[in-house]
């Protein structure tokens, strides 16, 4: 278990509501759906309401900075199922990239490499005290983009499986590019927290609000009990 996964949740039954995808900018096509990720009828931007209410709040102050860049979501829910298509996607790319054969490897590599996808993708857990983050609607991952809908440079993609894709890689090289990643990455992190929502430790890109993973760390932040209000959902038709 992780260590977020220990948060009691107390689920508030608060309803998964579509983005307005009309006020963000959205990644498309969606690239999990490209993948082939069995969302079935259900959509990956989906998430609970008073989190699309902080997204709203978030775009607003990162306007006040930059006046028409808008946040672009990458990925918002995700059924369990989705979650288990793409850590197998992701074990399998990693194999392929260290020369493995899933098929073929030993239980220790096989540990080595999961444990590498577990850095960076929750287990797909069917269990109700701890479920994967954006299977509760509170997880969103996302970037930016300018006034003209260019995408912001962070310093690496979404999901990338490595030390680049930890939120202050790039704080302490001195070179102008990684600084100006740094910012990019300071401004969307600064946008965030204004609304209440905390960051993955791991991930530039993934913030929550409401879930275990954000009652982990405001609870380490504040010296408060960590209680979660999220757990895992399946939006009504």
């Amino acid at each position: 278990m992780k260590p977020y996964q220990h948060v009691l949740i107390e689920e508030c039954d608060e309803p998964l509501v579509p983005l307005p995808l009309g006020e963000f900018a959205v990644v498309t096509p969606h690239p999990y759906v490209a993948l082939g990720a069995p969302y079935g009828d259900l959509s990956p931007y989906w998430v609970r309401q008073s989190v699309a209410i902080a997204l709203h709040q978030a775009q607003q102050t990162l306007q006040t900075q930059h006046p028409g860049w808008q946040l672009q979501i990458f990925d918002a829910y995700r059924p369990l199922a989705v979650q288990q298509f793409m850590v197998d996607y992701t074990a399998q790319e990693l194999a392929q990239q260290q020369g493995l054969n899933l098929a073929q490897i030993s239980d220790a590599e096989r540990q080595a490499l999961m444990a590498q996808v577990y850095q960076f993708w929750a287990l797909p857990s069917p269990n109700p005290k701890t479920p994967p983050p954006h299977s509760t609607g509170a997880a969103i991952d996302l970037s930016l983009v300018d006034e003209t809908g260019q995408p912001i440079d962070m310093g690496s993609p979404i999901d990338e499986v490595s030390a680049r894709s930890h939120p202050d890689h790039f704080q302490h090289q001195m070179d102008a590019y990684s600084q100006q990643v740094h910012r990019h990455r300071v401004l969307l992190r600064q946008a965030m927290k204004a609304a209440g929502f905390e960051q993955h430790p791991n991930e530039w890109w993934h913030f929550s609000l409401g879930d275990q993973m954000w009652g982990w760390l405001k609870a380490k932040s504040t010296g408060q009990a960590a209680i979660a209000r999220y757990g895992s959902m399946v939006p009504e038709d």
